[in-house]
């Protein structure tokens, strides 16, 4: 059963992959992109299968207009993949403002002016999927990337709510977590002036790592998209699905902590509570 998929950031890393791989296999690709000409030679391969046009997601008016003419033109979307994002390595006190803005525009209202404009397409056609690409970094944090956590952080809650509003309409969501992959991810990573306060310090050894090439990759990203293609296939709709060992330990590691920390305040949480109401 060949489908049709709407995917942002298409022009490298998971977005660019997974374009190519359901064109592979005899799907239709409407993919979005700030550079076209990105895909020209996917547009020569795959000739009319790929509808490919210009679009940056922090421009609400723009994605609204991209994704009305996307179904227009195409009849129906099955899959909407939002990937389109970008990264930042530095220290809370080092990212400049702009930093922080292009950041959260990006990767958290980004996701959402997306999700905002399919919703009453999807609704109108009665079903479809929305594959929301975030990271472990999602449900975990790790020193120099406090920004790009404040957005994906804040993207994962409002899908997790999206989810239970949209699934009356026949419209599943899953968050997507992949780990550490060499995408060419890291090497695009917005970074800030070092701070020398900084240099001997959590934040500053994660700096080094990047800078070195001694960050772990350990994940195959061709596994990765492989794997979303078959959650696809599968018609199962988990509201998340870590991808890789170390999503799978670090995001299990910090769950467990966050839930023992959480048990140990039970008592003063109860505490709290109008004597005029039956106890919880």
């Amino acid at each position: 059963m060949s489908r049709t998929w709407f995917i942002t950031g298409t022009s490298s890393g998971f977005g660019r992959l997974l374009t190519e791989q359901a064109l592979e296999r005899g799907d239709r690709v409407a993919a979005t992109l700030r550079r076209p000409e990105a895909l020209d030679d996917l547009v020569e391969r795959f000739g009319d299968r790929l509808w490919v046009a210009r679009m940056d997601v922090t421009d609400a008016g723009r994605v609204r207009e991209v994704v009305d003419r996307a179904f227009r033109e195409l009849g129906t979307v099955d899959v909407v993949v939002n990937n389109a994002g970008r990264g930042i390595s530095a220290s809370v006190e080092e990212a400049t403002d702009e930093q922080i803005r292009e950041i959260v525009e990006t990767n958290l209202l980004g996701s959402i002016h997306v999700v905002r404009a399919v919703l009453p397409q999807l609704r109108a056609q009665g079903h479809g999927r929305i594959v929301q690409i975030s990271t472990a970094g999602g449900q975990t944090t790790y020193p120099s990337f406090g920004y790009y956590h404040a957005a994906k952080w804040g993207v994962e809650g409002f899908c997790e709510t999206a989810a239970r509003e949209i699934a009356p309409f026949g419209i599943g969501l899953t968050i997507v977590q992949p780990g550490a992959t060499p995408t060419g991810f890291a090497g695009a990573l917005v970074t800030a002036p070092e701070m020398p306060e900084y240099a001997v310090s959590p934040a500053g050894e994660v700096r080094r790592a990047l800078a070195a090439g001694d960050f772990p990759l350990p994940n195959d990203p061709d596994k990765i998209v492989r794997a979303v293609l078959d959650l696809v296939d599968s018609g199962e709709v988990p509201l998340r699905l870590p991808l890789g060992e170390d999503t799978y330990h670090d995001v299990r590691a910090s769950l467990v902590a966050r839930l023992a920390e959480h048990d140990a305040h039970r008592a003063t949480a109860l505490s709290v509570a109008r004597s005029d109401q039956p106890p919880a």
